[in-house]
């Protein structure tokens, strides 16, 4: 899920860069937001943190532009330790310390100057999936702060658990995770 929102960002930024630049994804500014139906009751929220990766963009063809991200699976936050440590139990992920959810775009299509469609393989729980992002650039341009290029990106998706294995107690609590993506990156001196 959080390898989804630096797809968003390496699609929108394609627009900014003026050849292929790297930039390093800002993980202090980067989050992807979970939700989903628990028994029709409520919606249950949470988070993943802890970003790795880089974009490549390419301003003048964004279909040649891409993006890597990763995070730790355990970075997971809904709030309540009880469910955090049940979604790491067998019954879900199985999760280990070292156990990374990653994307890697394949394809990006843009849709408007700040929008795109990003293609890639989301995997998460040993298992590999197509995803696409629906993706906005929200600004790219010098940091105030940190005096250097900056590029800003939120992306949506909505997948599937059961398509990652991780389906317990479906379908009383919600299949459908709309997921949320929001990040920051740097470009890389």
């Amino acid at each position: 899920m959080k390898s989804l929102v630096l797809a968003a960002l390496l699609s929108a930024s394609a627009s900014v860069a003026m050849a292929a630049d790297k930039y390093v994804l800002d993980s202090s500014h980067s989050q992807v937001l979970f939700s989903y139906n628990h028994l029709g009751f409520s919606t249950t929220y949470g988070m993943f943190g802890g970003f790795e990766g880089e974009i490549m963009l390419d301003q003048e063809d964004p279909a040649k532009s891409s993006v890597s991200v990763s995070m730790p699976t355990k970075s997971m936050f809904t709030g309540w330790e009880e469910r955090d440590s049940h979604f790491m139990s067998d019954d879900f992920f199985g999760a280990d310390d070292d156990d990374m959810i990653t994307f890697t775009s394949t394809g990006i299509e843009m849709t408007g100057d700040t929008t795109a469609k990003i293609t890639g393989d989301l995997t998460m729980n040993d298992v590999t999936k197509s995803v696409v992002l629906d993706a906005k650039l929200n600004q790219a341009q010098m940091h105030p702060m940190a005096g250097k290029e900056w590029a800003g990106f939120n992306a949506t998706t909505t997948l599937l658990r059961s398509d990652f294995n991780v389906d317990k107690f479906a379908p009383h609590i919600g299949d459908e995770v709309n997921v949320m993506i929001s990040l920051e990156a740097m470009k890389a001196e």
